[in-house]
């Protein structure tokens, strides 16, 4: 006789994993969330209060291999963090607040542990962006993971008004792009850095111009930019903004290219802000050429505001009064 659990699968750890997270996830429940933990589907009141026209807004993504430097380092807390961050601001340059979001958690073996601290790291995200944990999956797949590992996904959904939505339409020649500082690599270029930094360094080597072990560097938290961004495009200079990029995969050329009109082309000043040093590190170490970099990592630059020439200063102070570090680091051309 063979059983499931000696198949691989351990039914009463599922059921001791979701002991442990139903009241942290709870905890993120607004007034329309009507379902608890455990049925079959999520329930979210449409409702929105002082949007005209509402549009739905959804993104779905993972942080890739960072997970591996997580597993290395047996720390768990901050990729769940990094996932819903992530997914916050890919509908935040949509013009979008976050309502609700969902996980996906698959593993080989698994370890209450390990997915409690994922999961919790969602929780403290969530709340940071005044999100929903709504709903998530937990599979236990032995043969298609190894025992340890783990991988992750996020679904969210948000809201816009549909007059309010960005989409790069507003796009003009002469407009300034505005860059807002990155915590680090975020969730992008992971295979790069690990394949150039583990061959010749420990994660618990200490790097002075780091400011902290290169394990810790590596899983800096990618940040949200909901707090600072999402007000303005609330306010009085709501206007002034005509598009905003997130910089992931594709660097910071290609993602705000997304946002740009095909008859038009950036022109950026790569000189504008001093590269974090992580990058350099990465760089030096492993003779990887600029345009890989370009093309690879963020490079210390997290989200990009495109914004009316007319409006830049008023943009960049009101960052400022944000205890934000804008920096001005190109403009729109003609292609």
């Amino acid at each position: 006789m063979t059983t499931y659990k000696e198949s691989g699968v351990d039914i009463d750890a599922g059921e001791e994993l979701v002991r442990r997270i139903k009241k942290p996830v709870r905890s993120t429940f607004s007034p329309n969330v009507l379902a608890d933990i455990g049925l079959f589907g999520a329930f979210y009141r449409a409702s929105f209060k002082g949007i005209r026209t509402p549009v739905l807004v959804s993104s779905v993504d993972g942080v890739g291999t960072k997970l591996k430097i997580a597993s290395l380092m047996g720390r768990h807390d901050t990729v769940g963090q990094d996932l819903v961050n992530h997914c916050v601001n890919d509908i935040l340059v949509c013009g979008a607040r976050p309502l609700y979001f969902m996980d996906y958690f698959a593993t080989g073996a698994l370890s209450p542990d390990v997915a409690e601290q994922v999961i919790l790291g969602f929780v403290k995200a969530c709340k940071e962006n005044d999100c929903a944990l709504i709903g998530g999956e937990t599979a236990e797949m032995p043969g298609m993971y190894a025992a340890e590992e783990y991988d992750i996904a996020g679904m969210i959904v948000g809201v816009v008004d549909r007059a309010r939505i960005l989409n790069g339409k507003k796009v003009r020649k002469g407009d300034v792009l505005i860059g807002l500082p990155s915590t680090g690599l975020h969730t992008n270029g992971f295979s790069l850095a690990r394949r150039v930094l583990l061959e010749k360094f420990a994660l618990d080597q200490e790097f002075p111009e780091l400011g902290s072990s290169l394990g810790d560097a590596l899983l800096a938290v990618h940040r949200s930019y909901r707090s600072t961004v999402y007000p303005l495009l609330q306010g009085p200079l709501a206007s002034s903004i005509h598009g905003l990029s997130h910089i992931t995969g594709g660097g910071l050329e290609g993602n705000t290219m997304r946002v740009v009109p095909k008859s038009l082309a950036l022109r950026i000043d790569w000189s504008a802000w001093e590269r974090p040093a992580l990058f350099s590190l990465i760089q030096r170490t492993g003779t990887v050429p600029e345009a890989d970099m370009r093309r690879t990592f963020n490079l210390g630059v997290g989200l990009v505001l495109v914004v009316a020439k007319s409006g830049a200063d008023a943009v960049l102070a009101a960052l400022r009064r944000k205890r934000e570090r804008p920096f001005v680091l190109g403009e729109v051309v003609s292609r």
